[in-house]
């Protein structure tokens, strides 16, 4: 396979067995915990966050998925799943928001057409902008 820059793994919600077996098996740099905006995911984002740190693992940020779904016809954000509160359970945690992703039905099209590297959306820039600071100031430091 060669040299890495970066691996992600997208693993099951929560801090079952899956989670905990990638965590004991591989070497990880840092995790970012990926959330929606309902009440009860914010409970499952502390633990995940919670188990990480009892393993030494950084948590590297947190991202929403399924933030809001852009209507259409006016453009105004439809919060499907209710009101984000990411940002307080962000900064509760000690660590920051990377980035929200909409409910986008470009990506599935995209997908199944095989075409996804044509997405030409932003939504995890910030995300991508931080994992090469990392990298970099880590770098440096060797």
């Amino acid at each position: 396979m060669g040299d890495l820059d970066f691996l992600f793994l997208d693993m099951p919600p929560g801090t079952g067995d899956v989670p905990l077996t990638v965590f004991q098996s591989l070497p990880l740099d840092g995790v970012i915990v990926v959330a929606s905006p309902q009440d009860l995911v914010h409970l499952i984002v502390r633990k995940a966050y919670n188990m990480a740190k009892s393993m030494d693992i950084p948590v590297l940020g947190i991202i929403e998925n399924m933030s809001y779904l852009r209507c259409p016809d006016c453009g105004q954000e439809i919060k499907m799943f209710g009101e984000s509160h990411i940002e307080t359970i962000a900064a509760e945690l000690g660590t920051e928001v990377l980035g929200k992703m909409p409910i986008d039905p470009r990506v599935a099209e995209l997908c199944d057409r095989g075409e996804i590297e044509n997405m030409d959306q932003e939504y995890l820039a910030a995300a991508a902008d931080h994992l090469v600071k990392m990298a970099e100031k880590t770098e440096a430091n060797l």
